[in-house]
């Protein structure tokens, strides 16, 4: 419109500018502004979806996050500390730290319990007291509810206790850790 009007005002009055050309003109400016408006809307459209997104997450509070790995980093001679998540109160069981060829090189006991998560510290040593290699090893537990059931849980399970954004991103509180969502393999 702008250019239009500063056509105008420069024009030759002897020789006015046809009324063809200044539609034409017109048009072209309408479409322009109509291109920008809808690029706006877009812009707009897009802010909203994805915060209705962004909070469609909240869903998952309540139900169980796998971070799709039973296994931790061990360094020998260093100790180790996990999280396991019993859905069900503990009579008894073990917790079976195994090394990579599924050999179980450690098992913990485990006393009565209510369901939780809980923390463990294992000190890198085997059955037999020696110290186990660097490496990756497998957690997981076999244990009984209060009902006599056989149950089994492994780490890398956990309930979503909440949801936290940082810097546009979703991480769940799975144990005690906050974890981005991206992390997460399944939701169940």
């Amino acid at each position: 419109m702008k250019l239009l009007l500063v056509e105008l005002q420069y024009q030759d009055p002897t020789e006015p500018m046809d009324t063809e050309k200044i539609l034409s003109q017109t048009s072209e400016l309408a479409t322009l502004e109509s291109a920008d408006n809808t690029n706006k809307a877009l812009e707009e459209l897009s802010a909203s979806l994805a915060n209705t997104q962004q909070f469609s997450v909240i869903g998952a509070i309540g139900k169980t996050a796998s971070l799709g790995s039973d296994a931790i980093q061990h360094t020998k001679g260093d100790s180790s500390t996990f999280e396991l998540y019993f859905p069900d109160d503990v009579s008894s069981g073990t917790v079976d730290i195994k090394d990579n060829d599924g050999n179980v090189v450690k098992t913990i006991r485990l006393s009565e319990n209510e369901k939780g998560v809980y923390s463990f510290d294992w000190d890198g040593t085997d059955n037999n007291g020696g110290m186990v290699d660097d490496g990756i090893y497998h957690i997981t537990s076999n244990y009984f509810n209060t009902s006599n059931e056989a149950h089994y849980t492994a780490l890398g399970t956990y309930p979503i206790e909440s949801v936290r954004f940082e810097n546009n991103e979703a991480l769940f509180k799975l144990g005690s850790s906050y974890i981005p969502m991206s992390q997460v393999k399944e939701v169940f």
